[in-house]
């Protein structure tokens, strides 16, 4: 980003280092406060002495009490602030729209398709697990986070003019939901939440690309400067139709499947107001199939700008990267069992390490 990036580039790279940084600071200091108590980096061997309640900080010097919290609690929030970043989860954010708008396209897509994920991750692998009871009392917290981040991430997305500024908000907005399941700590939720993690990886990062492809013909990104660009790129507006609607999950597409499943299984989450939150979170679905159909109408639909009347439409070799990641968005909208069979085994063995509700 630092290099190769747009005008911002050394703006958006120090903002997204010193976020990380800053991230990693706190999951440095839970660290060493783990393996001083405990005697062991091994994440397993962490989980068992946390089941065992064995996990207390009394032999750290200031008897683990931090600012008046309890060992497992100020571990918890400095682990989950840590991966909450990498997500990223409101209020921890703001890097994410600088660095995908200055970032190269391969730069934005390896943000979206990987580095987001990351996060989620090691919220499954490392935060929850290892301090499940600090977890199960702040888990309706993260939800309520999650469904900030739904809604805020696609209403801010909705005001945006610049093509790419608006799918780097809409990843705020897809991630909460990751979150939401993440918290109701249901199988379907959980599932949900891990193929939604999938999901976003392709579609986000589909989106990405099409937004590469007219900003190397064009040279710009503003959503209002466009119109009836499909006049004159139709393979490229078949594409980007593609990729729009996975992202705004219409079934038979991937997305469909996992929200649905992370919003069925937050509903039926042991704590009833979780019930609320998914109600809430439903305006993100609105507001999503808003911001990206309005996108859609000002950029193919309507008059065309003389301006791009030569645009050479979309090239084999764009096709070749969109291709891939646009046929798993339809592979996994038509059968999600091919990625869902794998997930579940693990997602049944944390579920249950974490004491949540497996279902049938």
């Amino acid at each position: 980003i630092g290099i190769w990036g747009g005008p911002r580039r050394e703006y958006a790279a120090i903002k997204f280092f010193l976020y990380t940084l800053a991230g990693s600071v706190l999951m440095l200091v839970a660290v060493v406060a783990l393996r001083l108590d405990s005697g062991t980096f091994s994440i397993p061997d962490l989980v068992n002495l946390a089941t065992a309640g064995r996990l207390t900080g009394a032999t750290l010097p200031f008897g683990g009490i931090l600012v008046g919290m309890k060992f497992t609690t100020w571990v918890f929030w400095f682990l989950f602030i840590a991966f909450a970043i990498k997500v990223p989860v409101f209020p921890f954010h703001t890097w994410l729209p600088d660095a995908h708008v200055q970032a190269p396209t391969p730069i934005s897509v390896i943000l979206a398709g990987i580095l987001l994920k990351l996060g989620g991750y090691g919220m499954l692998r490392a935060c929850f697990p290892i301090v499940p009871d600090a977890f199960h009392e702040f888990a309706f917290v993260l939800g309520v986070l999650g469904v900030i981040s739904i809604v805020y991430g696609s209403y801010v997305a909705l005001g945006q003019t610049d093509f790419k500024r608006m799918i780097a908000y809409s990843s705020v907005g897809h991630m909460g939901y990751v979150l939401l399941g993440f918290a109701a700590l249901t199988e379907q939720g959980m599932n949900g939440a891990a193929l939604q993690m999938f999901n976003h990886g392709t579609s986000s990062a589909a989106c990405f690309l099409v937004v590469g492809v007219l900003y190397d013909r064009a040279h710009h990104r503003d959503l209002n400067g466009f119109g009836g660009i499909a006049q004159v790129m139709p393979r490229y507006w078949a594409l980007t139709t593609v990729a729009f609607f996975a992202s705004i999950g219409l079934p038979g597409m991937a997305g469909f499947v996992s929200e649905y499943m992370t919003l069925f299984g937050a509903y039926q989450a042991a704590d009833t107001r979780f019930r609320i939150l998914v109600l809430i979170s439903t305006i993100g679905i609105v507001l999503t199939a808003a911001y990206l159909l309005w996108a859609m109408q000002r950029v193919f639909l309507g008059k065309l700008n003389e301006k791009y009347k030569d645009l050479p439409d979309i090239n084999f070799r764009e096709i070749f990267s969109q291709a891939p990641l646009l046929f798993l968005c339809l592979l996994l909208g038509i059968f999600p069992f091919l990625l869902l069979d794998w997930m579940s085994v693990s997602v049944r063995s944390l579920i249950s390490t974490l004491g949540g509700l497996l279902q049938g």
